[in-house]
């Protein structure tokens, strides 16, 4: 299996959850690098061919002092509130029970990309992009943003990888992606996260988060959105913390 596939499924198939979570995995290899175990799994289809997905199990993620068990969990809540802000940030993604091999975990369809391009060398090109990050990380309290977790498809789309270190009920924002600090956040993203926060408190997505969040992270994540309507600004830099994450790429 080639270890970074140039093709794989349209994340903009109609049926994109429903290949990820029934089409057969015929072959997985191990990402070595990352710190948890992480895998490209191989899919095939009778009708779509063969696919590619990151496969993330449970129970290889190493257990962390300052973040509960379960990371598979908080990737899949990512794509599910970048899904209800319309903002496409997060790849197709589900928890997966059958047929993986180390178990449950999640699976995001593998975009394939060019490794050399991170945030740094993208945000003079996609300025607009880079600020609808900048909410998205805060209104999910993304704790681990590093410059290579903003990834450049083919056709000029940037999406968001790894979302494991997401949704803590205590601050935890660390990212790269500082520069669009105490700007005024654009009118149409603030009106994306007012939608969002109706549905957050009796509503499909609020349904939906609880399957996958404990109670109290869908709270806070309710307030964050509050917090993004009043403010109306993005956050500065937290002065008694660390605000990025480590290693930066």
């Amino acid at each position: 299996m080639d270890r970074f596939p140039r093709h794989s499924w349209s994340p903009d198939r109609p049926d994109i959850q429903t290949l990820l979570a029934m089409a057969p995995v015929v072959d997985a290899g191990l990402i070595v690098g990352a710190s948890n175990y992480v895998f490209l799994a191989a899919l095939e289809d009778a009708d779509a061919g063969r696919g590619y997905a990151i496969y993330k199990p449970r129970r290889g993620a190493a257990a962390l002092w300052d973040f509960p068990p379960d990371l598979h969990r908080r990737e899949y809540a990512s794509y599910v509130v970048s899904e209800a802000l319309g903002w496409r940030i997060v790849p197709p993604t589900i928890v997966r029970e059958e047929g993986l091999e180390h178990g449950v975990g999640s699976l995001q369809l593998y975009i394939p990309h060019d490794q050399h391009h991170t945030f740094f060398d993208l945000r003079e090109r996609f300025p607009a992009a880079m600020q609808r990050f900048a909410v998205f990380d805060w209104l999910t309290n993304n704790a681990d943003r590093k410059a290579g977790h903003v990834i450049l498809d083919a056709g000029e789309h940037l999406w968001g990888i790894d979302h494991g270190l997401t949704f803590h009920v205590e601050e935890k924002l660390r990212t790269v992606i500082w520069d669009y600090a105490g700007i005024v956040i654009a009118p149409e993203l603030l009106s994306d996260v007012k939608r969002l926060a109706a549905q957050l408190f009796d509503g499909v997505i609020a349904r939906q988060l609880r399957d996958y969040l404990a109670p109290a992270e869908v709270e806070r994540l309710a307030e964050r959105a509050a917090a993004i309507l009043r403010a109306g600004r993005l956050p500065e830099p937290p002065r008694d913390r660390r605000p990025y994450p480590w290693p930066l790429t």
